[in-house]
């Protein structure tokens, strides 16, 4: 693997893969929030700057039958263009004629945006002669899209073994992973994790893994009702995944057992329905009647959670307290990014893990106010589960 500062860009051709799978108004079809397009804009200045050309490579979307206009990057040239604040040229296809033409004639300084790589099935399949194809517009490859480097793409893995000499990682990258090594390896004590989110089957391998090295776990969400209903508890018409229960007993008891502090909310805000304007009140967690659900943590856990937030020296936080989208049911999601901020103020190391945390720590305004803020929510989900991402191992195999 090349070392992305030291590499001569100088007259080269890099292919970059980014993650510009950003939201588009449906209306207009402007972005509607360019934070992952920011987020690599010092890697493109870099080669820019240092003489090189750039080739970018992303996904869009979902697309399942070919090219669809919805999904096409065409609708976010003129973003990229704006922010880089560099002309951005167009190819509408990623491995067409025309786009070999228009990257092969590509000068020093210039950028050429390749038509959504998913309109491909070989893409998603890994496909080494689609791998090969895209690798003919460049003469290196520097991967920056940690939010799809879980992902054994054509473009994120197979890709860099036509560059031997000539591949390596972005500067977002490269923070994230030293960001998310900083947590796992170095943590100053105490360390504390919040994981939240609808389902403990979707969280269970990274709160297993954060047994190991955090002192404190607080969990929230929907997935907290599946730990309740294991502890014995009733929690009306609240989410529970009943194959789970075992999973969660499981869980409470290796921590006991090993001296991890679980802390579960006291009280919910429960409601009649899933509806902002549902009728509300205050109930214990565990004592939820039936027709009821719990929609988001109660004022007691909000403040419980906020004290062992605010006597922590590391603090990852990954998935909401609840329906943050909907105002009635944001508080416990807004107490949390809140207390995050104020520990971070008091010298905390703070990482909030992509997603749904990234866009509530947005939604509050507090992304300035915390210590990095990750692109990647599944792919920094995989890495704290203990996982090889093969985007990264491909840049070093």
């Amino acid at each position: 693997m090349s070392t992305f500062s030291t590499f001569r860009f100088a007259s080269k051709r890099a292919i970059v893969r980014v993650d510009f799978n950003v939201p588009l108004d449906k209306q207009s079809n402007k972005v509607l929030d360019d934070k992952r397009i920011l987020a690599a804009i010092p890697t493109l200045k870099h080669i820019l700057n240092a003489g090189g050309s750039v080739v970018l490579l992303s996904h869009f979307g979902r697309p399942k039958n070919g090219p669809e206009p919805q999904y096409s990057l065409l609708q976010i040239k003129d973003k990229i263009s704006e922010v880089l604040k560099v002309p951005v040229q167009f190819a509408a296809d990623c491995i067409g004629q025309e786009s070999m033409q228009l990257s092969a004639a590509l000068k020093p300084g210039q950028v050429l945006l390749l038509e959504n790589i998913r309109f491909y099935k070989e893409e998603s399949q890994g496909d080494m002669a689609f791998a090969e194809k895209l690798a003919k517009h460049g003469d290196c490859y520097v991967n920056d899209a940690f939010g799809a480097a879980h992902r054994s793409h054509a473009s994120t893995t197979q890709i860099a073994n036509f560059f031997p000499d000539a591949k390596m990682a972005g500067l977002l990258m490269q923070a994230e992973i030293e960001n998310a090594q900083k947590v796992l390896h170095t943590a100053k004590k105490p360390f504390t994790a919040i994981v939240g989110g609808a389902k403990i089957s979707d969280k269970v391998l990274i709160v297993e893994h954060l047994l190991n090295i955090a002192d404190h776990i607080i969990i929230g969400g929907g997935m907290a009702y599946t730990f309740f209903k294991a502890m014995g508890g009733q929690i009306g018409n609240s989410l529970c995944e009943d194959d789970r229960l075992e999973t969660c007993k499981d869980i409470l008891q290796r921590a006991a057992a090993i001296g991890v502090q679980i802390h579960l909310p006291q009280d919910a805000i429960v409601a009649d329905q899933f509806s902002q304007n549902a009728n509300t009140r205050i109930d214990d967690s565990n004592l939820i009647e039936n027709n009821w659900m719990g929609l988001d943590i109660g004022p007691m856990a909000c403040a419980s959670f906020k004290q062992v937030i605010l006597k922590s020296k590391t603090i990852l936080w990954n998935g909401p307290m609840g329906v943050f989208e909907m105002p009635a049911f944001e508080q416990g999601t807004k107490t949390i990014a809140q207390a995050v901020a104020q520990a971070t103020k008091f010298g905390a190391f703070s990482l909030i893990g992509g997603g749904d945390s990234a866009a509530a720590i947005q939604q509050f305004d507090l992304s300035n106010q915390v210590s990095y803020v990750s692109t990647g929510g599944g792919a920094l989900l995989e890495y704290f589960e203990g996982k090889t991402l093969p985007g990264i191992a491909a840049l070093s195999n």
